[in-house]
């Protein structure tokens, strides 16, 4: 497995990461225990050392089984989690990253993810009630205390990450990245270049539309998040399948699938992004480290760049009320 370094802070991972929320949260029904539980060892074991999750993601379910599953490979791999949410009566709550909140997120995450300090800590959305310098010094707080190692945001701006990064190193932020949300590239990059911080890109698969296998026809489960995505609704599915058929005809030719081309074109973006796609097959997972395999040619690349940019997507990524949390 190729490894990446993300920031300045030496915090090296495998090139291709795995979001882990899919398995406990958002997209229906939680998978069965062992089952995932034996996906994760199998990623491991094909070289994955970098995992993704959050309290919030069931809540606390994702933490429980994350933990529990990578217990014996404690030291071996990178475990991501984050801060940011009140949860009241087994629900997300509004924002809250008041310090004293962040210090009792961090006791209970390390409990849940049994682990003696915490990889790398995100804030999962930027709390305007919150100065961002007191999120960032407690955070230096805990990474004295050993209890912290790295600090990341999480769908955070240009000018938020510049204020947090003067009070605590910024090892990595984590936003939407993908060949249908390609905003980050002009509001974020530059920043990320310039203070040496890496990008974890979380849905760069699209939340699955990316694969191909999605359609207008397709029907998610009630409890699928992606029901209440502008991006999800049946006229939007249709019109973005230019996208999809870019991505094929370039996947044809170079005999593989539309997901190792969407995640292939992200690695050859920058070398400090290391996507993160969630999966809770196999087949899936072993589909998605693949796309490691895959080079592009200059003119390949080329092609994929200027086509994608020529296409215009329907619909927004998130209903008005939830782009209101994100900072870009």
């Amino acid at each position: 497995m190729q490894k990446r370094k993300l920031g300045k802070g030496n915090l090296e991972v495998s090139a291709i990461g795995l979001g882990c929320m899919g398995m406990s949260y958002g997209y229906g029904p939680a998978g069965d225990k062992k089952e995932m539980i034996s996906l994760l060892h199998k990623a491991v074991e094909l070289g994955v050392t970098f995992f993704d999750t959050a309290e919030v993601y069931g809540p606390y379910t994702n933490e429980e089984l994350v933990g529990e599953a990578l217990y014996p490979f404690r030291g071996k791999v990178v475990i991501a989690t984050k801060f940011g949410f009140n949860i009241l009566d087994g629900k997300q709550a509004g924002l809250n990253s008041k310090p004293q909140h962040i210090r009792e997120v961090a006791e209970a995450s390390l409990k849940r993810l049994r682990v003696d300090a915490i990889d790398l800590f995100y804030q999962h959305r930027v709390d305007p009630e919150v100065p961002i310098e007191d999120v960032a010094g407690t955070i230096k707080d805990l990474i004295k205390e050993g209890k912290v190692k790295h600090f990341g945001l999480s769908e955070a701006g240009a000018n938020t990450i510049r204020r947090a990064h003067a009070v605590q190193t910024v090892t990595t932020v984590q936003n939407e990245y993908s060949l249908w949300w390609r905003r980050p590239e002009s509001e974020l990059f530059p920043t990320l270049e310039e203070l040496g911080i890496g990008l974890v890109p979380f849905s760069p698969l699209g939340r699955g539309f990316l694969t191909g296998k999605i359609d207008q026809n397709t029907k998610f489960d009630s409890t699928d998040f992606r029901n209440n995505l502008p991006r999800f609704t049946q006229e939007a599915l249709k019109a973005n399948q230019t996208l999809i058929e870019l991505i094929n005809t370039i996947a044809v030719k170079k005999n593989t699938t539309p997901a190792r081309i969407a995640l292939a074109w992200l690695l050859a973006k920058r070398p400090w992004i290391v996507p993160i796609p969630g999966t809770t097959k196999l087949s899936r997972l072993e589909e998605n480290i693949g796309a490691l395999t895959i080079d592009f040619r200059p003119g390949e690349l080329d092609e994929i760049e200027n086509a994608s940019l020529e296409i215009k997507l329907q619909g927004d990524r998130y209903p008005e009320h939830l782009e209101k949390l994100t900072g870009i």
